[in-house]
């Protein structure tokens, strides 16, 4: 067993079970989306690239472009709830609405780079 599969495979999944964590929930209802589980998920998504980055293989390319979009999408969730808190209004329905799309599309991404993680570790053969 290869410790660095396992880190990654850990990382991967983590970054998609903390964005669905975050995602879930009364689209309208900004108690039901909890800031702290967005930021983590921030967090384990850019660990995610950085552990991407040194594969070579056009699936390792792929790997590297689904977490790159999950992280540009959280980033730009985590922005706008800041902006929405701090600069905006507060944060209503709508801009809640806007941070969990956004978080939404990265879940896709996140998605994309758990099947690849199952299709790259069912194709692995033992040598």
């Amino acid at each position: 067993m290869s410790f660095e599969k396992v880190v990654f495979g850990f990382f991967v999944l983590l970054a998609a079970t903390l964005n669905f964590g975050f995602f879930i929930g009364d689209l309208t209802n900004p108690d039901a989306h909890n800031v702290y589980e967005l930021y983590a998920a921030v967090v384990v998504n850019v660990i995610a690239v950085i552990l991407k980055f040194g594969d070579r293989t056009q699936i390792g390319a792929i790997h590297l472009a689904s977490s790159l979009v999950a992280s540009l999408q959280l980033i730009a969730a985590a922005g706008y709830y800041v902006w929405a808190t701090e600069y905006g209004g507060g944060l209503d329905a709508h801009e809640i609405g806007s941070v969990v799309s956004l978080s939404g599309g990265a879940f896709l991404a996140n998605i994309v780079s758990v099947v690849l993680l199952v299709i790259e570790t069912a194709g692995f053969r033992r040598r």
